[in-house]
């Protein structure tokens, strides 16, 4: 049995954040219904086309789900919504606009009168406590607005240019609070009997994860400089050329390592004592003459050669894979984390969640649009006539 086998999630959802969350909800066995736009659905199926015709970001985060079409501003729509939350539902997750679910009857407020156990799950940008809102509660929120306005962008990239993360760490963050608080309130439901609403806000969850920087900065101290793909404040730890054009990643923790480096890697064991790098807060101040000494060492190396000697010295070091060479990586290889789902275009590979369990996570098709809205309806107890009706509507 799976973890959250039994467990029914009715998701009103798009883009990031709220998907991945309920995603891995299903991995662990939930029954996620995801309510789309009838003729569009989640507009994040249109981002583009790199997966056989479907959107990398939707085939990532919707594995596993039942679509059902709703407009749910049709009159005959919203009474199947409010039936299908309050017969199945377990779980409500939505990130629509702040207040739009409310608007659409779905507030915990409501929902909980009818069916006390119910957990609802609201993700906004920047939190919506009808209590205590913020002056930014309306404000769009988009994964590199909340980027920038968390802070984020100010310390990553390089000194010259400030840069987002690749990917959509913003809407990650959360989208992994929004599955961790669920899994805490069902926890607690199973105590009480009683179940709760969620606020999960985008900001807080990404400022969580900026926590570092924040107190390095604390009290008006400088924060963390933009350094690239080096470490802001530890040193030697980044990237470095060999000889032979390739780049080799490599990250030094503390003293024994660094006098090992210096020693096995540079072949150089007096530097260990220069006065310059003595310490790590040293060898940040003394970076790039640092840098040029180690460059200056590499320079007759080939980066198979850099690390063989970093492996020598055990001094952690990584190659700066290409999304290709992820792919191929060989310890995913080796340890069986690839599978296959179903998709409207086929067979695609899949990569396993992390974590493992003695029943293997739930790995189903991602839905086409619609696909399961008769399905559902008829389990919902409507027939054949008032099933075709609702589609002549342009109900569901």
């Amino acid at each position: 049995m799976q973890p959250l086998q039994g467990i029914t999630v009715v998701t009103l959802e798009h883009a990031i954040a709220a998907p991945f969350a309920t995603r891995q909800l299903a991995d662990l066995g939930a029954r996620v219904i995801k309510i789309e736009r009838p003729g569009s659905g989640d507009f994040a199926r249109g981002y583009d086309e790199r997966v056989r015709g479907l959107s990398s970001h939707f085939v990532w985060t919707n594995r596993s789900k039942e679509s059902l079409t709703l407009d749910v501003k049709h009159p005959e729509a919203a009474r199947i919504l409010e039936r299908l939350v309050l017969e199945k539902a377990d779980i409500v997750v939505q990130n629509l606009a702040p207040g739009a679910a409310a608007r659409l009857g779905l507030g915990y407020e409501k929902l909980s009168a009818g069916k006390p156990a119910l957990i609802v799950c609201d993700i906004s940008g920047y939190g919506d406590d009808p209590v205590h809102p913020g002056p930014y509660r309306d404000k769009k929120a988009y994964d590199l607005l909340i980027q920038s306005e968390a802070g984020f962008v100010s310390v990553t990239g390089t000194p010259d240019e400030p840069c987002k993360a690749g990917p959509s760490i913003a809407d990650i963050a959360a989208g992994m609070y929004a599955y961790s608080n669920i899994l805490a309130a069902l926890l607690q439901r199973g105590q009480t009997g009683k179940g709760q609403r969620i606020d999960i806000s985008m900001l807080e969850s990404l400022a969580e994860w900026t926590s570092y920087p924040l107190y390095y900065a604390f009290e008006g101290a400088a924060p963390p400089p933009r350094t690239g793909a080096s470490h802001a404040t530890i040193y030697p730890y980044g990237p470095f050329p060999a000889g032979d054009g390739t780049t080799v990643m490599l990250g030094l923790q503390n003293e024994r390592e660094w006098v090992s480096f210096c020693d096995k890697v540079l072949q150089q064991p007096g530097l260990a004592s220069d006065p310059r790098f003595t310490a790590n807060f040293k060898r940040v101040a003394e970076r790039d003459a640092l840098r040029r000494i180690i460059v200056e060492a590499f320079q007759h190396l080939t980066g198979a050669q850099v690390v063989e000697r970093l492996e020598l010295a055990q001094i952690a070091n990584a190659r700066v894979n290409s999304m290709q060479d992820v792919w191929a990586h060989p310890q995913l290889q080796a340890r069986g984390r690839w599978t296959e789902v179903g998709s409207p275009k086929g067979s695609l590979p899949a990569m396993l969640p992390p974590g493992s369990w003695d029943v293997g996570p739930r790995m189903d098709p991602v839905p086409a649009l619609g696909q399961h809205t008769d399905a559902i309806l008829a389990e919902l107890g409507y027939g054949s006539a008032e099933i075709a009706a609702l589609h002549a509507s342009k109900a569901v």
